[in-house]
């Protein structure tokens, strides 16, 4: 979308993610996504990273956005926060035409930029309190987060219809709903599937963090209830969760391989030449790596969330959660035994994919609302 009439290019800032390049997660993605793309509709962008994430990278600029690199403390509870803040602080300097901030527990510091008029906008992500790995009183500062985040910031988004009934239902207010997008090109069979022992339509994937709330156990255990020389191929890890990861990675099942992170064109290359995408995760608003398997062109298998089955609609299977490794091993079975059936949830996944989930609409929805904040609008 270009610039109508009226509007004016602005100066952005992406704070709260670890940076771009992107190479953790979702939240990551979504900021080089749009980084890049605000930045080749004519806004000066400017994206804030942590400085233990990227040792060896003194990039200012990356894709036509502006990177600044600042400390923080490299600590599972307070690592986010203190960047963010520091992050902050930064922006009151530059004076920002707009501010978006993610995930909800940076929204007790969302209203730095305020301070020199700079209007904020945070997007929430999906309940990180249902998270495992949380202890009872990080719980609740992410809960209390989540209730403040409508005084902090000026808009609150998120990228699930589920998690927007939350808020409503929960805190009486009802945030502003933008997908997450997905526009991934397909990658032929290459040197990763060689890498690894795969081959083509020869295996399932997941794809995330090994964390206890990934439910990553239901696959496993449901892959060893199977008589199937298919592989199934567990691509990810995650930076505290050992004693989960020892448990997963202590299976004898010859048939399940462990890759660790891939990024760029090799998880592309995974996700495009898979047999089927499975995404256990019981908590979060829209998982990144299922829309990316859709838009791919993937079959895909969900844990039956009111989230996960907000994203597949009628274009994908779920199971039980609370059935676990039971009830997803006959859904892999019959999946594995209908190639037809296969065939036509790949496609129907990767229509559903370009229709809802495009990076440029996704886009075109943050400019519009940027604009606005920015009184542009």
């Amino acid at each position: 979308m270009t610039l109508r009439p009226g509007d004016r290019p602005l100066s952005i800032a992406l704070l709260g993610t670890r940076g771009i390049p992107a190479s953790y997660s979702g939240f990551e993605t979504c900021a080089e996504e749009l980084a890049w793309r605000l930045a080749a509709r004519g806004h000066a962008v400017t994206v804030y990273r942590r400085s233990h994430h990227y040792p060896n990278d003194h990039r200012k600029d990356y894709r036509g956005a502006r990177l600044v690199t600042l400390p923080t403390v490299a600590n599972k509870y307070a690592d986010t926060i203190v960047h963010t803040a520091l992050s902050g602080i930064h922006a009151l300097t530059q004076r920002y035409d707009a501010a978006l901030y993610f995930i909800a527990g940076n929204s007790p510091v969302a209203w730095l930029p305020r301070l020199v008029g700079t209007p904020t906008a945070i997007n929430v992500d999906g309940l990180d309190w249902r998270r495992k790995k949380w202890p009872a009183p990080a719980k609740a500062f992410i809960k209390w987060a989540e209730r403040i985040s409508r005084y902090t910031a000026n808009v609150v988004v998120t990228d699930s219809r589920a998690v927007q009934d939350f808020y409503t239902q929960t805190y009486g207010f009802t945030p502003r709903f933008i997908p997450y997008g997905a526009d991934i090109a397909r990658q032929p069979p290459g040197e990763t599937l060689a890498k690894y022992g795969l081959e083509p339509g020869r295996y399932v994937l997941f794809v995330g963090r090994m964390v206890p709330e990934n439910c990553i156990d239901h696959l496993i255990d449901a892959w060893g209830r199977l008589d199937t020389d298919l592989k199934c191929v567990i691509v990810g890890d995650a930076p505290y969760a050992n004693t989960y990861k020892a448990r997963l990675r202590a299976t004898t099942d010859p048939r399940v391989v462990f890759t660790g992170y891939v990024f760029g064109e090799g998880y592309r290359e995974l996700g495009t030449n898979s047999y089927a995408f499975v995404e256990t995760s019981e908590v979060g608003g829209t998982h990144p790596a299922l829309l990316e398997a859709m838009a791919m062109g993937t079959a895909v298998i969900v844990n039956g969330t009111p989230e996960n089955r907000e994203t597949i609609a009628d274009a994908g299977l779920a199971y039980d959660s609370e059935g676990g490794a039971h009830a997803l091993a006959p859904i892999l079975e019959r999946l594995l035994a209908n190639p037809t059936q296969r065939d036509a949830l790949a496609r129907a996944a990767a229509e559903r994919a370009a229709k809802v989930y495009s990076w440029e609409a996704v886009t075109d929805q943050y400019e519009a609302l940027l604009l606005e904040m920015a009184g542009t609008r």
